[in-house]
């Protein structure tokens, strides 16, 4: 692991540069497919009507959610690991990223809620559940900047990271090992989804759209934590100097 270029914040600055714009493009043309295609063209739920159309909203940023503090989680295992400064610098990139999706999925979710279920907000096993993963992002970002020492506070955020992974499979399968108001799965099942194709489909592909963004903004963020980190450690050895 320790002889990968990629490891090397240096090397990682200049493959980012190269990757940014390509990955920022598609994300926009992904988003724009899926979003016109869900919003302006999909029909409307029988049952939901046109109130169906915020899924392709919500149902995306609550997958990012999920799929970015596993991403946090992973690379705080690998600083944690290895003690390589790129793992850090991802983890930290990544957060208020993660935490964004996960308010939005809330958001979202509680505009959704209110024509279904009558309520804005219900305390199931669903809704609390992602409700903890926004404190545990809130939390990783706070601990990452609590203390003076960065290495510090690096791995305080990772063993909280590591920690909070056991959320993730709580929100997964909550609606099937408790009784929710929220509805079960309806893609990412084993027998195969029971969404109709001409809602999957544009549903897909802002969900695609939503990966790519974060990609994107993952590499401008870790790209600007970089160049942080070098005029910080120059400061330092212009006053020692």
């Amino acid at each position: 692991m320790a002889s990968l270029g990629f490891a090397n914040p240096t090397r990682f600055h200049r493959l980012s540069a190269r990757l940014t714009p390509p990955v920022g493009w598609a994300a926009a043309a992904f988003l724009l497919v899926g979003f016109g295609w869900g919003f302006i063209l999909s029909p409307p739920d029988y049952q939901q009507h046109d109130s169906v159309r915020i899924m392709y909203l919500h149902v995306p940023s609550a997958w990012m959610a999920m799929f970015v503090y596993v991403f946090i989680a992973l690379m705080s295992a690998m600083y944690l690991i290895w003690r390589h400064a790129l793992a850090d610098i991802l983890a930290r990139a990544a957060a208020p990223v993660g935490a964004t999706f996960t308010a939005l999925a809330l958001i979202t979710g509680s505009l959704w809620g209110k024509p279904m279920w009558g309520a804005w907000w219900v305390w199931d096993a669903r809704l609390t559940s992602v409700l903890v993963l926004l404190f545990l992002y809130l939390g990783h970002i706070a601990l990452s900047n609590a203390f003076d020492d960065r290495e510090r506070g690096a791995r305080t955020a990772a063993i909280l990271a590591l920690v909070g992974i056991v959320n993730i499979p709580i929100i997964k399968f909550s609606v099937d090992w408790w009784a929710t108001l929220h509805q079960p799965s309806s893609v990412l099942r084993l027998d195969g989804p029971t969404i109709h194709a001409t809602m999957l489909v544009p549903l897909l592909l802002s969900a695609v759209g939503f990966t790519l963004y974060f990609f994107f903004v993952l590499l401008l963020r870790a790209r600007s934590e970089i160049i942080e980190r070098k005029i910080h450690a120059r400061r330092l050895r212009q006053s020692e100097g």
